[in-house]
């Protein structure tokens, strides 16, 4: 690649000079934040871009800047809902180059889904697991599929005995990690089951960013992540800073078109890179856990979220 990016690059940054004239996108979570500024960044540079939201008004209003935007109804929280988004394209059976699901939530309450999962699982892997894989078809051969995950995957491994938190007491941030880590999960196995086509998979973390997802943190527990964050830094290490809307959509659309498939098929990126292993906890401030890359722990997952939602793919 000629050029390099960084934790500072925006989005049309990473996109200068790209053409995406003919390329068809779906974005998911396009109601606010990140998902509105992925959308704009690709349709900017050309792309038709296909936005779905559990909120059609509220993502009316958020994408009327977008240029030729379609807009779709998806509550990634019910599965009627979401097999019904993913009938309706296959029904009009219009191919995308590239899928980014990229709606969620974060740090909330203990509840549950439509269908009894626990909110965080049910809404951030579940319902993307289903929708994704049931218009895996219509993403082209050497397409791409971007999972937004985080850094948040430091808090959890995956728990394929207690997805619901029936036996193990509730804590929001280790259910939020429990997410993340499947979300990078369902791409290394996504990935591995559709790179036979050229359609490669990688999971992204944006980076910290003060969007609506975090609007069930109280301020005062986001001032103490952060100064956690940089109690814990290493020497010579930067203070932690949050990044704006724009620089965060940036490893999204350098993941999903303009790195080599290659190079982030079946990886954790961060930044505009791939992100490397570490053992670090919770307060690291870059890499990914083994866990989440694990293939045999990404396969166990693809097969119990296959047992909950009653679907096989």
């Amino acid at each position: 690649m000629s050029r390099t990016f960084d934790a500072t690059s925006t989005a049309d940054e990473v996109l200068e000079g790209v053409d995406l004239s003919g390329k068809r996108v779906l974005v998911t979570g396009v109601s606010a934040g990140l998902g509105v500024e992925t959308a704009r960044a690709l349709a900017a540079h050309g792309a038709q871009v296909v936005g779905a939201a559990r909120d059609l008004d509220k993502a009316r209003r958020a994408t009327e800047a977008v240029r030729g935007i379609e807009l779709i109804e998806l509550d990634l929280a019910s599965l009627a809902s979401v097999r019904a988004a993913a009938d309706a394209l296959n029904a009009k059976g219009e191919a995308f180059d590239l899928v980014i699901a990229n709606a969620g939530v974060m740090a909330t309450p203990f509840g549950k889904t439509v269908d009894g999962f626990e909110t965080q699982l049910g809404t951030n892997h579940l319902g993307h697991f289903v929708f994704v894989n049931r218009i895996a078809r219509l993403i082209k051969d050497g397409g791409r599929f971007v999972s937004l995950a985080s850094s948040g995957h430091r808090y959890s491994n995956v728990d394929l005995e207690d997805p619901n938190f029936e036996r193990t007491p509730y804590a929001e941030f280790v259910a939020y990690g429990r997410s993340k880590t499947a979300n990078i999960l369902f791409a290394v196995e996504f990935d591995r089951r559709h790179k036979s086509r050229g359609v490669r998979a990688a999971a992204v973390h944006p980076g910290g960013i003060q969007t609506e997802l975090s609007r069930h943190i109280s301020p005062g527990a986001l001032e103490a992540i952060v100064q956690r964050l940089n109690a814990d830094r290493k020497p010579g290490e930067p203070a932690f800073a949050f990044k704006s809307i724009p620089q965060g959509a940036a490893t999204s659309v350098w993941a999903g078109v303009v790195a080599p498939g290659e190079l982030v098929g079946g990886k954790y990126c961060e930044d505009c890179h791939v992100a490397e292993l570490t053992n670090d906890g919770e307060a690291a401030r870059s890499g990914v856990r083994a866990y989440a890359l694990d293939a045999a722990n990404a396969k166990a997952l693809w097969g119990k979220s296959e047992e909950w939602v009653g679907e096989a793919f």
